[in-house]
């Protein structure tokens, strides 16, 4: 008699293939279009991931897509910032909502 594979099996040997195309998959996504957007992206592949509503290896991909979108939101901050830098010649002043 001859043993046939089981589900688990043949997805676990399919795991590391899988799991590769996912991780590309979530790498050749275009960059958002903004700062807003990709909050607005990232909040919600937060929500998906906290609620389970996502299989092991689309959370995987959602994970690398939420790693770099923090990584472009980390990046526009630091520009933004950098400007800020440049208007107050050099310094960054405290904010104030006085003006």
């Amino acid at each position: 008699m001859v043993k046939s594979a089981s589900p688990t099996s043949a997805a676990t040997a399919a795991g590391p293939a899988a799991r590769a195309e996912t991780a590309a998959a979530s790498r050749s996504l275009p960059p958002p279009a903004s700062y807003e957007a990709a909050l607005t992206e990232l909040e919600k592949l937060v929500g998906a991931m906290e609620g389970s509503q996502l299989p092991l290896d689309e959370l995987l991909g959602a994970y690398q897509r939420g790693a770099d979108l923090l990584d472009f939101c980390r990046t526009r901050l630091d520009a933004v910032e950098q400007q800020v830098k440049r208007l107050e010649d050099g310094r960054l002043q405290a904010w104030s909502d006085k003006a």
